[in-house]
């Protein structure tokens, strides 16, 4: 199985953007560009299928979310960052935010 540094690695090899377009922004709007597909595919959904997730929408949606996963991917990189210490922080705030019930609210720093 492939870690999340493994697969930020091996996603980089793939890009094609440099030179080419400030990498920050292309990577932001490419970012928001695959969130709104996923947005727009569940919305058709909850109107078209009442809401009823297919095993073909799940495989779309699979899709999507990695391409999503790779704007993240190389977004971290631009920012020089890796994507386990990225996971591995994000799960240390997320638990103690569990432990002092603080879950719910606003703020990052709650």
């Amino acid at each position: 199985m492939m870690n999340f540094n493994e697969y930020q690695t091996k996603a980089y090899e793939t890009e094609i953007y440099k030179g080419k377009a400030d990498p920050i922004q292309y990577l932001l709007l490419g970012l928001h560009e695959e969130g709104g597909e996923i947005a727009g595919k569940v919305k058709k959904v909850l109107r078209d299928e009442k809401g009823v997730f297919s095993e073909k929408f799940k495989e779309d949606i699979k899709k999507e979310l990695g391409d999503v996963l790779w704007y993240l991917s190389a977004l971290a990189k631009e920012f020089g960052f890796d994507l386990n210490s990225i996971a591995e922080a994000n799960i240390v705030k997320i638990n103690s935010r569990k432990e002092r019930d603080r879950l719910h609210g606003e703020g990052d720093d709650r």
